[in-house]
């Protein structure tokens, strides 16, 4: 491998990473329009495994908006990312694939006040397709595999 092609990937690997903080970030922040910018136009996501919808960035977002409104505080943290680059049309490195685990504390809002408990939080592993787009690279395919959750019930009295 050259330095050029070892430099390349290097800032492809640094590219990856940053669209995938951003996408944690969106989701975060409620930026809904951010959420969907991160995406290739055929871009899709899965959030089936969560309780939720598959359907194109717009169709997510939406969902993703109503479902996520009583948790004013969430904080997305996306850790052991696995970058691999893939071939397609025989030019290395035009797509890849992000293999991620996530944690995702959250916190319902109290009446009138700050946030307070009950809280949420679940766990899991993202399976990310990106595309490398004129734009830079996108998302094609976000799918989210939850493997645990807890609510944390406060006692009433």
């Amino acid at each position: 491998m050259t330095q050029r092609v070892e430099l390349a990937t290097v800032l492809d690997r640094l590219a990856v990473d940053d669209l995938i903080s951003d996408y944690a970030a969106a989701v975060d922040d409620g930026d809904w329009a951010a959420y969907r910018m991160l995406f290739a136009p055929d871009g899709r996501a899965d959030y089936r495994s969560a309780g939720g919808v598959e359907g194109d960035a717009g169709t997510v977002a939406a969902w993703l908006a109503q479902h996520l409104r009583p948790f004013p505080v969430r904080q997305h943290l996306v850790v052991n990312r696995r970058v691999r680059f893939l071939t397609l049309e025989r030019d290395t490195g035009d797509t890849a694939r992000v293999q991620a685990d996530y944690v995702t504390p959250m916190r319902l809002a109290a009446d009138g006040g700050p946030a307070a408990p009950p809280d949420h939080v679940s766990g899991g592993r993202y399976a990310f397709g990106l595309v490398r787009t004129p734009d830079g690279w996108r998302l094609r395919e976000v799918v989210v595999q939850e493997m645990w959750r807890r609510a944390e019930e406060t006692a009433a009295g």
